[in-house]
């Protein structure tokens, strides 16, 4: 089986591309951690998953079948993990509606810019 990404490297992944889209302040950090967890155990789930057989359902007592417990778990993560998307907006969908801040630059600055 490969190795799954650790907390740590998810978590500093979604720093650098937030970053990257110029979304990222130090505040958000406490909800990329917990954004980062449950990617991970999003990751564990689906391997755990797959080595199962990828069963979508079990048998019940009474002989009928039903969505089995890791695929129950596979769906609220995914929800989970979407919604926290959404908050951080590393996700195209949620950019749409963010607008990045832009730095604003001193008087001094824009006077020296406009010399040359």
């Amino acid at each position: 089986m490969p190795k799954l990404p650790s907390r740590e490297t998810i978590k500093r992944a979604t720093i650098a591309d937030m970053k990257a889209l110029r979304i990222h302040k130090p505040e958000y950090n406490r909800l990329v951690t917990i954004y980062a967890d449950l990617v991970h155990q999003y990751n564990e789930a689906l391997q755990d998953f797959d080595a199962s057989g990828r069963q979508y359902e079990t048998e019940t007592a009474a002989g009928g079948s039903k969505k089995s417990a890791i695929v129950a778990t596979l769906e609220n993560l995914r929800k989970d993990i979407l919604a926290y998307s959404d908050r951080l907006c590393p996700n195209p969908k949620a950019l749409e509606n963010v607008t990045a801040e832009k730095k604003k630059s001193s008087g001094l600055a824009a006077a020296l810019r406009d010399l040359t």
